[in-house]
């Protein structure tokens, strides 16, 4: 069944079709390493490992790239304050990043480029740009002219003036024109920097996007990722200097962004006082559950963080996961896609359809006997594969805490041998003693004609 993703440079919704079958490209702007990222931050590394996902079903042949930002003024603040080389803070969040967002069942890109890795590309990059009358230096810096690109602002569907009176544009005596963008910036001797035709110096932010999006995926990719608040400037600066850079050649054919994250209906910020870090997140909730939370609502809406979500994602995966159990025995064979599920997600996305569809799946496989079974099993498991669920062994995820921690299992099944011995000697008042001992552990267990099954009750 075709894919069709709302394109936010055309806004409409459009068939998926690569330019190459053989290769199809995609770029997600990724971390800007200085500190843990909030849970905001973790929706499209989330939304969009779904996405690869899809289209490596149609097109196993995707190469999937998604950056870390590893120079950056707020890298350069946190490595000064700790007092150590920006490597050492850049190296310590992005590996913070990986080990974050793998708990929530984020597949590795293909291609994970950093900035610093890639500045003879910047600089050559540069170079075209000032070449092609599209760039200027002036006083130590490089500066893409705007109005040398008589385009900017298609993305975001606004006139420049519009998009610069309602921008934080840095003004500088040295600009040609107010919203000139800075594309490389001197630094002093306590800022890192490398030797350029310009002095040393360091790239602006939209520039190291561009440079590495060329270096592994080409001049004109299929899609291009991310958060809705990187339209202006962010990715209207990326199309300008890379159709710029390569002779008017389109940049990216599909532009998918995400919506918000918010709280109690407001958008997370620190002034606010509501930002949550997903490394303090993960201290106190299953990962799964935090993936199954971001993915409830459409990519393309806001989405609004609440206890009362998580709680609910826990008990969603606890019926999922419990329908598994109680097929364990069944031998399902390989996961199959079931066709409901892959509609919706082919539908842009439509994730709250999706999960939606699973739900039934696990209805179906509860009420499934005989040889239906095997076939319900295979459909839930291969539906949760789809969406990066259900991919646990079931006794591992009740067996779990609420921050995914393994639990005491000999101990817990010490305590329930003695109580099968008390059960069994008629002493009742010791049965339920250890019940409610293990209720204390935060342990509920369940009698039936199979014997005793326990699970750790998650937050």
């Amino acid at each position: 069944m075709p894919i069709s993703l709302y394109n936010t440079l055309s806004r409409r919704t459009e068939a998926f079709v690569p330019l190459d079958p053989e290769r199809v490209t995609m770029y997600l702007c990724g971390p800007t390493v200085y500190n843990y990222i909030h849970i905001g931050n973790a929706r499209p590394a989330v939304v969009f490992d779904v996405l690869a996902r899809l289209i490596r079903r149609h097109y196993p042949k995707l190469v999937f790239a998604r950056n870390i930002t590893d120079v950056d003024d707020k890298i350069n603040a946190a490595a000064a304050e700790a007092g150590v080389p920006i490597d050492q803070i850049t190296e310590r969040y992005a590996q913070a990043y990986r080990e974050d967002i793998a708990r929530l069942g984020v597949a590795p890109p293909d291609v994970e480029p950093h900035a610093t890795a890639h500045i003879p590309q910047i600089v050559a990059m540069i170079e075209r740009l000032i070449a092609g009358g599209h760039a200027y230096e002036a006083q130590g810096h490089v500066l893409f002219h705007v109005e040398s690109f008589p385009a900017y602002g298609a993305l975001s569907g606004r006139d420049p003036d519009q998009l610069l009176a309602g921008a934080r544009v840095e003004v500088a005596p040295y600009k040609r024109s107010p919203g000139d963008f800075v594309l490389w910036k001197p630094s002093d001797a306590t800022q890192p920097g490398w030797d350029s035709p310009w002095g040393r110096g360091r790239p602006g932010w939209h520039i190291e996007c561009s440079a590495m999006s060329e270096a592994h995926l080409g001049d004109t990719i299929d899609i291009h990722a991310g958060g809705v608040d990187l339209t202006f400037p962010h990715h209207e600066n990326e199309i300008a200097q890379s159709v710029c850079a390569h002779g008017g050649r389109p940049f990216a054919r599909y532009w998918l962004h995400n919506g918000m994250l918010t709280f109690d209906g407001r958008k997370m910020s620190k002034s606010l006082g509501n930002v949550l870090q997903l490394h303090e997140l993960l201290r106190n909730h299953p990962g799964e559950a935090l993936r199954l939370m971001l993915l409830r609502g459409h990519y393309r809406q806001p989405l609004d963080w609440s206890d009362a979500a998580m709680t609910q994602a826990v008990r969603t995966l606890d019926g999922w996961y419990g329908a598994l159990r109680d097929m364990a025995e069944v031998d399902a064979g390989e996961p199959t896609i079931p066709a409901a599920v892959e509609a919706a997600l082919c539908d842009d996305l439509n994730t709250p359809q999706a999960l939606a569809e699973l739900s039934h799946l696990a209805d179906a496989a509860r009420r499934a006997t005989g040889d239906e079974r095997a076939a319900a099993k295979a459909a839930l498991l291969g539906g949760g594969a789809l969406l990066g669920l259900l991919q646990q062994v079931p006794e591992a995820w009740f067996r779990q805490g609420s921050a995914g921690e393994a639990i005491d299992a000999d101990a817990i099944e010490a305590l329930l041998e003695e109580r099968r011995a008390a059960r069994a000697a008629k002493d009742f008042a010791r049965s339920d003693a250890i019940r409610d001992q293990l209720k204390e552990l935060g342990i509920a267990i369940e009698d039936s004609a199979q014997g005793t099954r326990w699970s750790v009750v998650k937050a």
